[in-house]
């Protein structure tokens, strides 16, 4: 692996200046960031290490020069929140740029572009952070999947689909660590920490802090946790948040299942979880959760055991909360030896966790000479150390053009074109003579723009770089002909709008229809817009309209023209005129399924995917009622055909690969931009998709040209999980490739005959050693040996059908297979032998090596040995 928490993991040294030569181990680049937290950690009493796992914030140890840090910050779409408060929320920043929330990301199809936007979020939030250094854990981006248009969070999911979903948010995550889009280090330091979310299946809010969301467990892997697997893989995020709700009965928090078997274990996630805030006291306090070996409902130091021990490192404690956190109730906890899924907790559950967080920071550059990290020095070259405040007095200095740029690039992109009935878009503009616009709708023309929740404020400064619906409109018209009149007109007088050429009525949502913790009941647009629509459209047919929203909503008949995004920035007025007049092709397609009616959807909190005797499924993968638009549909101004589908061969084993290639030609007039959709239809079996996306790619074309679009599809990815089997396994038979503009797009075809069956190889190996005599004790886990210990590293190899082998958790173990060959390495073998003894004080990574039927794979473990 090449990403960077690969390295971090391996025990990759980054390039160092010369230290000290007396320098502690934690504050030498010669080490690898996971040592030298080994090393820091071990020096630390338990009161200090407990206050070093709550995130607002962990405390400052100036005996060790640690800082306090935040760890609960802000960006999903731009910087927007820093925890600098202690035992509180992150205050809301002032004066930062606001992008597209994500499901406008997600109507891009366009992961260079996201990675693009990422990268300038990460700028500037090293910029602004404290000391270019501190606080550099972001809570972003959400990657809950858009299964139910009802959810109050959908704008801040990227689509319905986990693998667009995860193509995406992996450029976002990208960016914002500063990776390159191929997920490796550009310069050995992350720029910022990502934090995926909510791990997993947290898609409704009216039930989100202590409700259960049930289903089968191959639904769970299929669907709900697809896009953090890939993320894993492809991205290394190095946070996961996990969810407040229950999955099948377990809080997630404390869940062995999701946090230990399948993201560490099956998936290969090697950084820290973190709660959401305060996840880990509604274990007590919301769902009174009474685990299946505990005697009665856990209290304040079961709730902390339970979690931590199961893999929640990190406690958001600025939530819900009761005053009780891991910073005050680690040490008690220990000492009670409480017996949870894992074992006895006890001290060295702590250090696990523990280095995981410090690992993170240390990756960050927090504990370098400045000068030896290049995020640091851009920053401080960008903008003056100290000098950006918290206040509109900052003069919205890091809203630079560039970054207003993307964000009017990003809104533009983001566009979705629904309809356009009679060519009504794009406006023809004339050049001189009269040309009267009306722009009508609360939303194009307001005091304050909303741009979405966990958005920055713009103040002054901030809103003279910002541009409303009506202020883009007016410019762009008046700048095509300086002769035209643009007015806005009142909502209350629709009959006004019968005289004009052309009417633009923005119509929207904001977190009074939806947000966290507030689903909708139904798909209505608020405060009688409906209404209004088709008043306007009835007293002037040349309407278009504009929503931007949380997501589908219903529409009046008659409409002509209709675009869609959702929240889409402070530049989202001068991107929609771009749209508007032409000067940008619309190329945005929906991430999501439009349904004909909210009565085909099963309850909100039904989490079942697939159709029943009673319900029709969700999702484009499942759902067998009408709709209104697809998923992936949008048009354009101009025309795309799709042809001459092929594959470079018409049989394949289940191992193997295939690439599709097709023709993709602008038959209309104008240059623009369409998405090229790869979809697979499965043989005939109980209970799989209708259809699946396997890949797309955003291509650009002159009118009349014609380009051949290309994609390797991997067999095993097209698998199902069988339950019974407890693996995934491939349908043998004839597998249909469609290549088109939408999943109800006709396209072209060519079908594939699958043979044979997966052949499993190494995947992830994950050790988790302890010394030999540890499991009598119930320890499960460990970071500190003493000198002359044996390590026994408790190996758990996942196959890539996702079975497990060697260790599970305490007193649950299956034999390797027969075959597989194990073997070890110690970076410094004078501290740790090959054979996994620790001989002196010091510090050390092993790394195990497993073969198995021809293929390689690694884990690597630190050993802080004392004397």
């Amino acid at each position: 692996m090449k990403h960077l928490l690969a390295a971090i993991l391996l025990g990759v040294p980054f390039v160092a200046l010369p230290v000290a030569a007396d320098a502690p181990v934690y504050l030498d680049p010669s080490y690898s960031p996971v040592e030298r937290a080994a090393d820091l950690a071990a020096r630390m009493t338990l009161p200090e290490k407990a206050s070093q796992m709550n995130s607002s914030q962990s405390a400052a140890i100036p005996r060790l020069g640690i800082a306090a840090y935040g760890w609960w910050n802000e960006a999903g779409h731009g910087v927007a929140r820093e925890g600098t408060r202690n035992g509180g929320g992150p205050p809301t920043l002032i004066n930062t740029t606001s992008y597209p929330v994500d499901l406008s990301l997600g109507s891009t199809w366009n992961p260079d572009l996201i990675y693009r936007e990422a990268t300038l979020i990460s700028d500037e939030t090293r910029e602004i952070f404290r000391n270019n250094t501190l606080d550099l854990s972001l809570y972003s981006p959400t990657v809950n999947l858009a299964r139910d248009p009802r959810w109050g969070r959908n704008d801040e999911a990227f689509s319905e689909d986990p693998l667009l979903t995860a193509a995406l948010a992996g450029q976002f995550v990208n960016g914002l660590q500063g990776q390159t889009p191929s997920g490796e280090t550009q310069n050995g330091y992350l720029k910022t920490i990502a934090t995926i979310k909510h791990f997993a299946a947290n898609n409704s809010e009216f039930n989100r802090v202590n409700g259960s969301s049930d289903m089968d467990e191959r639904t769970l892997r299929e669907y709900y946790t697809a896009q953090f697997r890939d993320l894993i893989r492809n991205s290394s995020p190095g946070s996961i948040m996990s969810a407040y709700n229950r999955v099948n009965g377990i809080p997630a928090p404390a869940s062995v299942h999701l946090n230990d078997t399948l993201a560490r274990q099956t998936f290969g996630f090697g950084g820290y979880f973190t709660s959401d805030c305060d996840a880990v006291y509604e274990i007590q306090a919301g769902h009174h959760w009474q685990p299946a070996n505990a005697a009665a409902p856990l209290d304040q130091f079961g709730r902390t055991a339970y979690a931590q021990s199961a893999g929640e490192d990190l406690n958001c404690n600025a939530g819900y909360k009761d005053g009780k956190n891991y910073g005050n109730t680690i040490p008690a906890a220990v000492a009670q030896h409480i017996t949870t899924d894992t074992g006895i907790y006890n001290e060295n559950d702590v250090d696990v966790s523990l280095v995981r967080l410090l690992t993170a920071r240390i990756a960050t550059g927090e504990f370098d000479a400045e000068a030896q990290v290049p995020w640091v020095a851009a920053a401080r070259a960008r903008l003056a150390p100290g000098t950006w405040t918290n206040a509109d007095t900052n003069a919205a200095v890091t809203e630079t053009p560039e970054r207003l740029a993307m964000a009017r690039e990003v809104a533009g992109e983001s566009t979705v074109l629904l309809k356009n009935d009679r060519g009504l878009l794009p406006l023809r503009v004339p050049a001189t003579g009269a040309y009267r616009v009306a722009v009508i709708g609360t939303y194009a023309n307001p005091p304050t723009m909303y741009l979405g929740g966990y958005s920055s404020i713009q103040g002054s400064a901030g809103v003279a770089k910002s541009v409303t619906t009506y202020a883009g409109v007016r410019a762009a018209v008046l700048a095509a002909n300086p002769d035209a009149t643009v007015d806005y007109l009142p909502a209350s007088d629709p009959a006004a709008a019968a005289g004009y050429d052309v009417v633009i009525v923005h119509a929207g949502t904001d977190d009074t229809t939806a947000r966290e913790a507030h689903d909708r009941a139904d798909l209505a647009l608020p405060g009688g817009q409906a209404e209004l629509i088709a008043q306007v459209v009835a007293a002037n047919p040349r309407t278009v309209v504009y929503l931007e929203t949380v997501g589908q909503v219903d529409l009046p008949p008659g409409v002509p023209a209709v675009l869609w995004s959702s929240y889409n920035g402070q530049q989202k007025g001068a991107a929609l005129a771009d749209v508007l007049t032409g000067a940008v092709n619309p190329s945005g397609h929906l991430p999501f399924t439009w349904y004909a009616d909210l009565a085909q959807l099963p309850p909100i909190g039904d989490y079942a995917i697939r159709p029943t005797a009673t319900t029709l499924g969700r999702t484009y993968q499942y759902f067998t009622g009408d709709v209104t638009y697809p998923f992936g549909h949008g048009l354009s101004y101009t025309r795309f055909r799709y042809g001459n589908v092929r594959v470079d061969r018409h049989r394949v084993d289940a191992d193997g690969t295939i690439l599709v290639s097709a023709d993709v030609t602008n038959v209309g007039r104008t240059t623009g931009a369409d998405v090229a959709q790869l979809y697979v239809r499965t043989p005939a079996a109980a209970d799989r998709p209708k259809q699946r996306l396997a890949g797309f790619r955003k291509i650009t074309l002159r009118p009349g040209q014609t380009s051949q679009v290309t994609f390797r599809v991997s067999v095993p990815s097209l698998a199902y999980f069988d339950e019974a089997a407890g693996r995934y396994r491939v349908d043998p038979g004839r597998y249909e490739l469609r290549v088109a503009d939408s999943s109800a797009g006709r396209g072209s075809r060519a079908n594939v005959a699958v043979t044979g069956t997966l052949h499993a190889v190494p995947e992830v190996v994950t050790p988790r050693p302890v010394a030999v005599g540890d499991a009598a004790l119930g320890i499960s886990q460990r970071v500190v040996f003493g000198t002359g210990s044996r390590i026994d590293p408790q190996l758990t190899v996942s196959l890539t059908d996702e079975t497990l082998a060697g260790y599970r958790t305490l007193g649950d173990s299956t034999p390797l297979p027969a075959g597989m060959r194990v073997r070890y390495t110690s970076n410094r073998p004078d501290v740790v032998s090959a054979d996994l003894v620790a001989l002196q004080p010091g510090v050390a990574t092993v790394t195990a090596t497993v073969d198995y039927r021809g293929r390689t794979a690694r884990g690597t473990f630190v050993v802080l040995v004392r004397g």
